[in-house]
């Protein structure tokens, strides 16, 4: 990827006029690049001690992961303490805009065919930092927050390798548990060895808001549906697992999707076993997805 100077950095995002967020290792602004292309620029906080040499290396093997579903690092800036990553930028913001803070107005809601192949693309995008990089990628931090959009609703997942980037003992890395409480897998707070079958475990739970439409810990939904995890097994060891559908898309998804939706249903369910070894791999999440493999409902008390 390409190296920029901080002075270019300054000049790429009109002196950080636009912020776009604040995403869990610093801030990220709008730039545009000289061919007139927009990017993204995530100041990284100033929390490692990582010398120069080493944010090179850790920066070089993101470069050489290339893939449809994962986003593009376009360069860095690595100028005295500052740490900057530049990566493409991508219209449509990332999935939680869509799903929770929805605009007005049916035409910006997401439809269930584009739900899913936001699922599969997710998916992909992770079976191929865990099974196909050179270097093995672990995420970390899979949430609707780092699955961005593009024009066409492309997802790519985004801030991975960064867990390398930062210092484990200083960053938010560990001491936060990387992000957001309702993806993090059992493992983190039994204090066991965290694997690739953690982004296994947070793919799932995102999976289940995908098909619900709401956030995994939702306290106005009252105590039978605050937790979703819990009442996603409750339906389905009733036999209703339709009542999980989002309430927008329930007739389009009785009518045409209700096999992809049930489907979904018990890959999410795999996905967030507490135990990780019975978790599926995210290659096999794909092909569960792509219809190619059937899910198995796992033990559903095990899941509670």
């Amino acid at each position: 990827p390409a190296k920029f100077s901080f002075k270019q950095v300054r000049k790429i995002t009109n002196n950080f006029s636009v912020k776009l967020g604040d995403g869990g290792f610093g801030l990220v602004y709008e730039g545009t690049l000289k061919d007139g292309s927009k990017v993204a620029v995530k100041m990284l906080e100033r929390t490692s001690t990582q010398g120069e040499k080493e944010f090179k290396a850790e920066v070089s093997v993101m470069a050489t992961v290339r893939h449809l579903n994962l986003i593009r690092l376009r360069g860095y800036c690595a100028q005295g303490p500052r740490r900057i990553l530049i990566y493409d930028f991508m219209p449509n913001s990332s999935l939680d805009k869509w799903l929770f803070i929805t605009p007005a107005g049916k035409d910006c809601m997401l439809d269930w065919s584009r739900r899913y192949s936001i699922a599969l693309g997710t998916a992909r995008g992770l079976a191929y930092l865990h099974e196909e990089c050179s270097q093995k990628i672990i995420h970390l931090d899979v949430k609707p927050e780092n699955i961005l959009l593009d024009q066409n609703f492309l997802p790519k997942v985004s801030d991975f390798g960064l867990a390398k980037l930062m210092d484990r003992d200083k960053s938010r890395v560990v001491t936060n548990m990387r992000g957001t409480p309702g993806y993090l897998a059992p493992e983190w707070l039994h204090g066991t060895a965290v694997t690739a079958k953690a982004d296994v475990y947070s793919f799932g739970m995102v999976l289940l808001e995908l098909i619900c439409g709401r956030e995994t810990i939702d306290l106005s939904k009252g105590s039978e549906q605050w937790y979703l995890p819990a009442w996603a097994v409750r339906m389905v060891e009733e036999g209703r697992p339709m009542e999980l559908i989002d309430e927008q898309l329930h007739e389009e998804v009785e009518y045409f999707y209700e096999d992809q939706a049930k489907r979904s249903i018990r890959v999410a369910l795999c996905c967030i076993q507490e135990d990780p070894t019975q978790r599926p791999t995210m290659g096999r999440v794909v092909q569960m997805l792509d219809g190619l493999v059937e899910p198995r409902v796992p033990q559903l008390s095990k899941l509670n």
